[in-house]
C-alpha cells in the first residue's frame, strides 16, 4: 500500500481511538491518549519516510492528535484542564524515557536478539526528547491560550476557526524548536529542509482533517450528557 493512502488511513484511525477513550471515559481517556501520544511520537519520529516525492518525518499523526485531545479538552472542560493533559503528557515522556534508558543498559543474555534494536532506537532518544519537550511545552501552552483567546473574540463560535487558527500557528512553533534541535546537523541542509516542511505541511494538513471529529466530540458530550440527565429525571419521577 502506497504511503500516501496509509497516512490517511492512519489519520482516522489514530482520531477514532481519541473519540473512542473520550466518548468511553471522557477527559481521562484523553489523558490517555496525550500520554500514550507523547511517547509513542517519539518513536515514531526517528523514522524518515517518502510522501508526495518529499522526506518527511513518521511522529506526525499521533504528535498532532495530542493539539486534537486538548483541543476537545480546552473546548469542553476548560482552560485549566487542557494545561493538566500537557503535564500528564510531559511526566509519562520524562518517565518512560528514564525507564528505557535503564533498560538498555542491563547487560543482555547470550539468548537476547533485541538489545541492539533497543540502543540503536532508545540511544538516539535523548536528543529527541530534550528537543521534543522543549517544543513540546512551549507549543501545547501557546495552544490551549491561543484557543482560549479566540473562543473569547469569536464568543465561543465558529470552533472550526478556533481550532485551525490555533493549531496552525502552535504547530509552526512546534517544527520550528523540535526540528532545529533534534534534527540540525543529523541530516544534510537539503534534507533537513525538506523534513522541516513537510512536518508543518503534514500536521497542517491533520488540523483541518481533524476538525469534524472535533465536532463530533462535542456533539457526542452533550449527547451523553442529556441522556444522564434524562435518565435523572426519570428515575427521579418514580
Amino acid at each position: 500500500m502506497p504511503n500516501e493512502i496509509l497516512w490517511f488511513i492512519f489519520i482516522i484511525v489514530d482520531l477514532s481511538f481519541s473519540i473512542f477513550a473520550f466518548y468511553i471515559w471522557g477527559r481521562y481517556g484523553l489523558y490517555v491518549m496525550v500520554a500514550m501520544g507523547t511517547f509513542v511520537c517519539n518513536l515514531q519520529v526517528i523514522k524518515t519516510i517518502q510522501m508526495f516525492g518529499m522526506v518527511a518525518t513518521l511522529g506526525n499523526v499521533v504528535y498532532a492528535s495530542i493539539f486534537f485531545n486538548t483541543d476537545i479538552l480546552s473546548e469542553i472542560y476548560g482552560k485549566r484542564e487542557a494545561r493538566k493533559a500537557v503535564w500528564v503528557g510531559f511526566y509519562a515522556l520524562i518517565s518512560a524515557t528514564v525507564a528505557m534508558q535503564f533498560a538498555i543498559r542491563f547487560k543482555p543474555d547470550v539468548s537476547d536478539a533485541i538489545q541492539s534494536h533497543l540502543e540503536a532506537i532508545f540511544n538516539l532518544m535523548p536528543r529527541v526528547v530534550i528537543a521534543s519537550l522543549s517544543a513540546y511545552l512551549i507549543s501545547q501552552h501557546h495552544d490551549v491560550w491561543a484557543f482560549h483567546f479566540w473562543k473569547r473574540v469569536t464568543g465561543g463560535r465558529w470552533l472550526w476557526l478556533r481550532n485551525n487558527l490555533s493549531t496552525m500557528v502552535s504547530q509552526l512553533i512546534d517544527t520550528t524548536v523540535f526540528t532545529f534541535l533534534a534534527f540540525w546537523g543529523v541530516f544534510s541542509f537539503p534534507v533537513f529542509c525538506q523534513i522541516f516542511l513537510t512536518t508543518y505541511l503534514f500536521k497542517w494538513i491533520i488540523a483541518v482533517l481533524d476538525t469534524p471529529f472535533l465536532y463530533l466530540a462535542r456533539w457526542l458530550y452533550y449527547k451523553k450528557k442529556n441522556f444522564q440527565l434524562f435518565s435523572s429525571k426519570l428515575l427521579d419521577k418514580k
